[in-house]
């Protein structure tokens, strides 16, 4: 007794789940076996028994058969007669086949088929094949009626048989059916009784909820009201069971610990103040750091081209000065270490220049992109010329807050890209569009389409990584930095940029560039002016 006293809330639901999740199971597994009986008994007399009794009406029908077709034969000496008997035999083989099929676990029906089957063998063996090869096409006669009493008395038998057949296929199909309705019956008060289980569980969890957590958890919201009111110096007490005066006391705790971080929260904003002091030295320190190494990496990559440029040189004066005394490979080993050499100046050049995307000249000014696109265009005049690039362009761009460098080599890289890698069965043909990005108000939406190569969707995001190159460098020139400075440049103003893998028949390279503030006041404007009722 002192036990069930010292029960919890927590406790008491955990007695009265456990007896519910019992009953559930109990339920269950008694469910689940009279419905598996139910299905049982179902089964086995929709597509047992039934199907039996109507292979028992053909297989009668079939030994039917085979007696009318005898006799035919027998009077009218006629082969035409011998059908149904030769019809019927086949019929009789097949529905006893399908029974035992059918009744082959059941003994008394089984004796009983096997029973009919013997008899009408009997029959056809002393009766119908003997009269049949009597019997001279052509020449009828009359059966003896000695002959005919024989037959019918065995066929009597063949009769009786069946008819005790029918008799056990109908006690089958009635047992059945009574089986059926006692698992159904059963199952039915099992239901009812589990419902009034669970009505009656409902209830003693009502009436424990009330008197084990309503009354102490009202008290327990009075008191903590108060507190919640300004009243920090008002003790929580609780009552109840042994879980809720823990929670009552917790509470309690909490409010202590309020009051200790109302004061520590003073202490806190001058630890707060000091931390962004010295963060403030830790940013003057990250710029100057950075400054420096700008400038080492301006050093280093002067000091790396210089000896390039003297590789570059010489190899070139070795070539020029001996070339008459070199063969064919050694010219083309120069011609290695030449073009070696200018590589990795451009590299180093791309990787300079990538390095410097949002720490040098970082400008924030108001960019018209129509202008920015004319100057790339102008960058590329040569090579679009060469190729024979037609370049479809809007009449009209957007202006954007942003650096005019860096945005003139973003589109100089990707139309740059659409003329190089270009199908080298048809002219490059160039498309660039802008229009208001429906995924994110607020960007406007640019994409360079072209009728080239294009990108395999595996690779859409490989592309972007610096270095990552699809093609060898003897098919198309470059160093791989150009996706990658594009997206860097993309990111650095607050866009994104992605291969539209939808598109086919060649590339096509979108990004994303935020308005400019006086385009989005005036988005803003009209949406308001939109919601204005007239």
């Amino acid at each position: 007794m002192r036990a069930w006293r010292r029960l919890t809330v927590q406790g008491w639901f955990q007695v009265v789940l456990a007896l519910m999740v019992l009953m559930v199971v109990i339920g269950t597994v008694v469910g689940a076996r009279l419905l598996g009986e139910t299905a049982d008994v179902t089964d086995r007399l929709t597509d047992r028994i039934q199907p039996a009794r109507t292979e028992a009406y053909r297989l009668q029908a079939a030994l039917v058969n085979q007696e009318t077709g005898v006799r035919g034969y027998a009077i009218a000496a006629d082969r035409q007669f011998l059908d149904p008997y030769t019809q019927g035999v086949e019929d009789e083989a097949r529905a006893v086949r399908r029974m035992r099929e059918l009744i082959g676990d059941q003994p008394r029906l089984l004796a009983d088929l096997e029973a009919v089957e013997r008899q009408a063998a009997d029959w056809r063996r002393a009766y119908a094949e003997p009269l049949v090869t009597d019997v001279t096409p052509g020449e009828p006669r009359t059966v003896d009626r000695q002959t005919a009493e024989r037959g019918k008395e065995v066929f009597d038998e063949v009769r009786a048989l069946w008819g005790t057949q029918n008799e056990h296929l109908t006690q089958a199909v009635r047992d059945g059916k009574e089986e059926l309705d006692r698992v159904r019956a059963v199952r039915t008060v099992i239901l009812v009784a589990m419902v009034v289980l669970f009505v009656l569980t409902g209830v003693v969890l009502a009436v424990l909820v009330r008197l084990l957590v309503a009354r102490p958890l009202q008290g327990l919201r009075d008191s903590s009201r108060r507190v919640a009111r300004g009243d920090f110096g008002h003790v929580i007490t609780g009552r109840g069971p042994a879980d809720l005066a823990a929670v009552a006391g917790d509470v309690e705790d909490m409010r202590q610990r309020i009051v200790a971080e109302l004061e520590a929260s003073r202490q806190q904003h001058d630890t707060l103040s000091r931390q962004a002091a010295d963060l403030d030295a830790q940013a003057v320190e990250l710029r100057r750091s950075n400054a420096e190494l700008e400038q080492f990496a301006y050093v280093a990559s002067h000091d790396l081209q210089e000896p390039l440029r003297k590789v570059a040189s010489f190899c070139q004066l070795l070539e020029k000065r001996y070339g008459d005394k070199l063969d064919d490979r050694g010219r083309q080993y120069i011609d290695f270490a030449v073009d070696g050499a200018k590589r990795m100046q451009v590299l180093i050049n791309d990787l300079l220049t990538f390095s410097r995307v949002g720490r040098l000249n970082d400008a924030r000014v108001d960019v018209d992109l129509g202008q920015t696109l004319t100057k790339a265009l102008a960058n590329l005049d040569a090579a679009v010329t060469e190729t024979g690039t037609r370049i479809e362009r809007p009449e009209h761009l957007p202006r954007i807050v942003g650096d005019p460098t860096l945005l003139t080599m973003l589109l100089q890289n990707l139309v740059g890209n659409a003329v190089k890698f270009h199908h080298p069965e048809r002219p490059p043909r160039i498309r660039i569009t802008c229009d208001e990005d429906p995924d994110a108000p607020g960007t406007w939406r640019l994409c360079v389409t072209d009728n080239g190569i294009g990108i395999p969707e595996e690779f859409a995001e490989k592309v972007f990584v610096i270095f990552q190159r699809l093609h060898s460098r003897d098919a198309y020139g470059g160093t791989g930095i150009g996706l990658a400075l594009c997206k860097k440049i993309v990111e650095h103003h607050g866009g994104r940029i992605w291969i539209d893998t939808a598109h086919t028949g060649g590339t096509r390279v979108c990004f994303t560039l935020p308005f400019s503030p006086d385009d989005a006041a005036d988005g803003a404007d009209a949406r308001t002016e939109e919601n204005i009722p007239s």
